[in-house]
């Protein structure tokens, strides 16, 4: 069987969790069927890995117009492959044009959904309505839809109702235990801006709309004053969204020490430290259909104070390996919260409590350990994916 697996990131090239799944999917994968990647970018050294730019008369094109150029060269060269297997709104053309171009199955994995970030008419323009359409058009006529969480299942059926919902398989995330482990390294931490012998917050992810930044700012206000905040956060969406947030963090800097900005992308060594030196992880996004940041601070010790949206409940089982923080949410695509200032307070006292009591933090990392052995290993998602490969072919 040759799968070619279709995506716009693939390593080095990585800036979110969809790019983790398919690394670490491909290697599981290739312990026995052959997986050719097509990817988005620069070329790669690896065996079996092919990179496509964009068409030189589409450089100056509209960004999805851009990433159609790039799908066409991929479709064409999806010639001779069993199945296709897209990953994302980026590739789910490809795959889409190949099934129709070849007849041959095509896999798509839904890792978000178009019209639940509404926010990224920001920043596609007109473009967003064609990686609506595309991921729409896409997703209904795939031979099968993987689904990262039954958050993310949920929505998929209610989104797109055309979607035979005996065609989508929930095949969660998972996460490289030998990787992503507890490192015990406090230079490495103070290196870095923290003191891992004070209490401390950290948050890991891109600087966009739905992983609700702006609202984890404002709830640290609330915050005792000993405890720090570190922030991993990078790659903005838009540039108005950046200055939200550089306005809350100076904001926030006004009032209180301990505030640490990080916008470089952290080796694994040095952020795998500052989970393990942290007292508590958070994840306040108001969209994350699973939220692979959270299986990596499990991993690496740290108990999660996540939002009750998506599939991060599935991941954080509350009381266990971390708090849920409830989420009510209107019903608009954007996420909002109802209450946002309910929110926000909300947050502050779970990160407030989890911070209070370090040896009840650190029990629910320990859990959180083990819950990530135990239910996220990529070996048992690899045997699900390709057993689902086998039930596609199989007709």
């Amino acid at each position: 069987m040759r799968v070619d697996l279709l995506t716009r990131e693939y390593p080095p090239e990585i800036y979110g969790g969809a790019g983790v799944h398919v690394a670490e999917l491909v290697t599981a994968l290739r312990r026995d069927i052959e997986v050719v990647v097509r990817c988005f970018g620069a070329a790669r050294d690896e065996h079996g890995v092919h990179a496509y730019d964009v068409p030189a008369e589409l450089k100056a094109a509209n960004g999805a117009l851009q990433t159609m150029g790039v799908d066409l060269a991929i479709a064409r060269d999806a010639v001779g492959a069993d199945l296709v297997h897209s990953h994302t709104w980026y590739a789910n053309f490809a795959g889409h044009v190949a099934k129709m171009l070849h007849g041959i199955p095509h896999v798509a994995t839904a890792h978000s959904l178009e019209p639940l970030r509404p926010w990224k008419a920001e920043q596609l323009g007109g473009g967003y309505r064609l990686s609506s359409w595309i991921e729409r058009d896409a997703l209904t006529s795939a031979d099968a839809v993987v689904a990262v969480s039954e958050g993310m299942r949920r929505d998929l059926l209610r989104v797109y109702p055309d979607l035979d919902p005996e065609r989508v398989k929930v095949i969660y995330n998972g996460i490289d235990l030998t990787s992503w482990r507890r490192v015990d390294d406090p230079d490495t931490a103070r290196s870095l801006g923290m003191d891992p012998d004070r209490p401390s917050i950290v948050f890991v992810g891109r600087i966009t709309r739905q992983k609700g930044l702006p609202y984890l700012l404002r709830a640290a206000r609330l915050l005792p004053p000993e405890v720090q905040l570190v922030l991993c956060a990078g790659a903005p969406d838009t540039p108005e969204i950046m200055a939200e947030v550089q306005a809350l963090v100076a904001e926030l800097r006004q009032t209180r020490e301990g505030v640490v900005w990080i916008d470089r992308h952290l080796p694994r060594h040095e952020l795998c430290a500052l989970l393990s030196a942290a007292t508590t992880f958070v994840c306040p996004s108001v969209y994350e259909p699973l939220g692979i940041v959270n299986l990596e601070a499990m991993a690496c010790g740290a108990p999660v104070v996540g939002t009750g949206t998506g599939g991060i409940p599935e991941v954080v089982v509350h009381g266990e390996t971390g708090t849920i923080v409830p989420l009510e949410q209107l019903d608009d695509g954007t996420g909002t919260p109802i209450d946002p200032e309910r929110f926000v307070s909300d947050l502050a006292a779970a990160l407030t409590e989890m911070v209070a009591d370090p040896d009840r933090a650190r029990a629910l990392g320990e859990a959180g350990r083990l819950r990530a052995e135990r239910e996220f290993s990529w070996l048992s998602i690899a045997d699900r994916t390709r057993a689902l490969y086998a039930d596609v072919l199989a007709g």
